[in-house]
């Protein structure tokens, strides 16, 4: 496995600067926003597509450094019920679809979307229980009429071009868990998978271990980020937490720089398990830890998987 980081982190650093910034704290991996929600400071998508000679120096910056790209990611709602919005972030998906087949970068990372609640809605509505019976309505009118349609055409156009969809399972979205993520997948194609991100199961009291043994090789890529419950607001409110996140004293659990929120047992357990369903790409840090500078939280990760991760496949056994 490798180390790598989510750069939209230092995307107010030149790209540069910011490649030698990450490298020189030993990452080997790079993970580039497209636009969307993660923004696109490194990456002018519309003069990469249009311009080979653009591709190559921007690859030349990043394989002269000795670093590779992980993913293409442009995490965003082409689901959502404002049209424009929905188009906004559709047309950025299929840009980033393209021009990670002609950098011959093989994933990319979005969020499944979610649409309303109906056709008139102007807001997204993600369903959270069965009852009352509208809810239920709802939610099969969003994956039967919205969802299974729209990634069965987009899981086509990603094969077409060789690419890897790799979704967030994100509250928020209709794909959240193991269970959303493989019902999307089994009725649209393999060409979806998940981009795993602990961070998001450990506050719905899902075991990322268990998790990862569901998933198999529907993981195509891996976040590095971690999450850290208290007990003394969650046991009274619950994990449904709509504080900001910078009210971190009074929220039920917050995003933390890895090791912040599990041990070195947990992580090392997780990594073990990744290797055991066959995955061996890049743990892509992503900071989002309110308490910490993004220098800081991304150092200590590095130095923290530095110890954690698998680096080498086991040669012959002594009793094979």
């Amino acid at each position: 496995m490798k180390i790598g980081v989510f750069a939209v982190a230092f995307s107010g650093m030149p790209f540069e600067k910011a490649l030698d910034y990450v490298k020189s704290v030993g990452v080997e991996a790079v993970e580039i926003g497209t636009g969307n929600y993660p923004g696109q400071a490194h990456c002018d998508t519309d003069k990469l597509l249009e311009s080979e000679t653009a591709r190559k120096e921007f690859l030349k910056a990043i394989e002269s450094r000795g670093l590779v790209i992980s993913a293409l990611s442009c995490h965003g709602n082409p689901l959502h019920p404002d049209k424009a919005f929905a188009k906004a972030n559709h047309d950025i998906h299929r840009k980033t679809v393209e021009l990670a087949q002609k950098l011959g970068v093989e994933r990319i990372v979005n969020f499944s979307g979610c649409p309303g609640g109906s056709p008139s809605d102007k807001t997204p509505n993600w369903v959270t229980c069965p009852w009352p019976t509208d809810f239920t309505d709802t939610l099969n009118w969003q994956w039967n009429e919205v969802v299974i349609p729209y990634w069965k055409e987009e899981a086509k156009f990603a094969k077409e071009h060789g690419v890897k969809v790799c979704f967030e399972m994100h509250p928020g979205f209709v794909v959240y868990n193991p269970e959303t993520m493989l019902k999307l997948r089994n009725a649209c194609g393999d060409s979806l998978g998940c981009n795993f991100d602990p961070s998001h199961l450990f506050w719905q009291g899902i075991d990322p271990c268990a998790a990862i043994r569901n998933l198999g090789d529907c993981i195509y890529h891996v976040h590095g980020k971690d999450c850290r419950i208290y007990d003394w607001n969650s046991k009274v409110n619950g994990v449904l937490d709509t504080k900001n996140y910078t009210d971190e004293i009074k929220r039920s659990w917050i995003f933390r720089t890895i090791g912040y929120g599990h041990d070195a047992d947990v992580w090392k357990d997780m990594l073990s398990t990744l290797r055991m369903v066959g995955y061996d790409w890049v743990i892509s840090i992503e900071h989002e830890d309110s308490l910490m500078s993004q220098n800081e939280g991304f150092e200590k990760a590095v130095a923290f998987l530095k110890n954690a991760v698998i680096k080498e496949q086991p040669g012959e056994a002594f009793w094979a």
